[in-house]
């Protein structure tokens, strides 16, 4: 074995046992180089002061070449701050200013032992990095049965872990916190399970309250004392996109330190809520009682990151870095929220109106990019289909019954004519 791995592992182990039980083989193995090209190129780059030789980037007139017909576009940066690699965990002052924003508006995350964010490819990327360090073959991955089908793809397909669904409401229409429960203890056999919580919620746009929440974390310690280790997952692509009365800041504060048995993990990102889906910049943070614990579990990420993709691209990083320093930054996000809140808003309303009650119900949405609609009368399939054929009008069929509409992408003047149109195509299926 690598020294460094059994360094890493012995770091993990000491430090909580159970948080090593729940890596994967992978996991087990996975480590960081500080041997070798990236560490040599480091001390290179603080002690060769004559020529520095290490690094496969080329330079010219002391700073990265570039070609003119690119550097033109991006004049407002330096060329440092695009062209050479990324370090594999980010910039640091990204980093840092993340941080300093995520304990800013998530209080419950305060005085919590958390790592340093690290960057990741979006979000995709750092729930890809999950899977590899704690997913084995058969491994339980707990989620709703309304989710982002991409879940499937990232622990079930490349991982061969086993995805164990449970209702995403309950009867009063509320979070299923005891679903969740049940699916949880349920693993007690196996001892480990994945929990992934994404609020809001993709497709149906829906965010527990505070009460709710707090059943869910309690739902989560229920198997934690049941002796099952649970690495539990916030997935918070959609943060900060509370339009009513919700829970205003990730669970992952609630989780953090919950449990020996429990490890936290928060996986966010700029993608959404900054407005930036093509940057492709994320991140992931873990929360546990140890600061060597944690390093040792940044230093697995890390060497996950080199290993796949070796670091992140440095111009997306540098774009929202300024972005998150800039003094109109909150301003201009807020006038965007806002205009989000107004088509949510206006999408309840139509919605309400009562004139497309025998057709369809809509599952309860309070924030997000999302909602979904319940067809009584007709199959989404057939409904998607025809509403793109005859009408040019794209949604997502999910099943049998759920429509899912994406309101982010439609003018708040557009949302009456959208459902209308929708109920119209409803109409002319019954008809045939």
């Amino acid at each position: 074995m690598n020294p460094l791995v059994k360094a890493l592992n012995e770091t993990i182990e000491q430090e909580n046992p159970n948080i090593y039980a729940m890596l994967s083989r992978l996991g087990k193995n996975i480590y960081f180089p500080k041997e070798g090209i990236l560490s040599q190129s480091a001390e290179a780059g603080q002690k060769a002061k004559k020529f520095n030789a290490t690094i496969g980037i080329a330079l010219e007139n002391h700073e990265p070449m570039h070609l003119a017909v690119i550097q033109d576009t991006l004049s407002a940066y330096a060329p440092k701050d695009l062209y050479p690699y990324a370090p594999p965990a980010g910039k640091p002052e990204l980093r840092a200013l993340w941080k300093e924003k995520m304990l800013k508006e998530n209080p419950s995350v305060q005085g919590k032992t958390i790592s340093n964010p690290i960057v990741t490819n979006a979000l995709t990327h750092g729930l890809s990095i999950v899977a590899d360090l704690f997913a084995d073959e058969g491994d339980a991955v707990i989620i709703p049965e309304k989710n982002w089908e991409n879940y499937e793809l990232t622990f079930e397909i490349r991982r061969g872990a086993k995805m164990v669904y449970y209702p995403l409401y309950n009867e009063q229409r509320k979070f299923n916190s005891e679903g969740l429960k049940e699916a949880i203890l349920a693993q007690k056999d196996k001892g480990k399970a994945i929990i992934v919580l994404n609020f809001p919620n993709n497709p149906t746009g829906y965010t527990p309250g505070v009460e709710e929440a707090e059943q869910i974390v309690a739902a989560v310690k229920a198997g934690a004392e049941a002796g099952i280790r649970l690495v539990v997952v916030s997935d918070d692509a959609y943060f900060s996109l509370f339009f009513e009365d919700s829970l205003r800041q990730s669970i992952f504060g609630a989780l953090a330190e919950l449990h020996p048995n429990v490890l936290a993990v928060k996986v966010d990102g700029a993608t959404k809520e900054e407005y930036v889906w093509g940057f492709r910049v994320g991140f992931i943070t873990y929360a546990a009682s140890s600061e060597k614990l944690l390093q040792a579990l940044e230093q697995k990420t890390m060497g996950i990151i080199r290993a796949t993709i070796s670091s992140g691209p440095h111009p997306s990083q540098t774009f929202v870095l300024k972005a998150l320093k800039s003094p109109e930054f909150e301003a201009q996000k807020q006038e965007k929220a806002q205009i989000m809140k107004g088509r949510a808003n206006r999408t309840k309303q139509v919605l309400d109106s009562g004139k497309f009650d025998e057709v369809w119900e809509y599952y309860p949405f309070n924030s997000g990019y999302f909602m979904c609609l319940q067809l009584k009368t007709v199959d989404a399939e057939t409904l998607r289909v025809h509403l793109l054929d005859q009408y040019g009008i794209g949604t997502i069929a999910l099943g049998e019954h759920d429509l899912r509409v994406a309101f982010s992408c439609i003018e708040e003047q557009d949302i009456e004519e959208l459902f209308h149109t929708i109920y119209q195509a409803v109409l002319d299926i019954q008809k045939q």
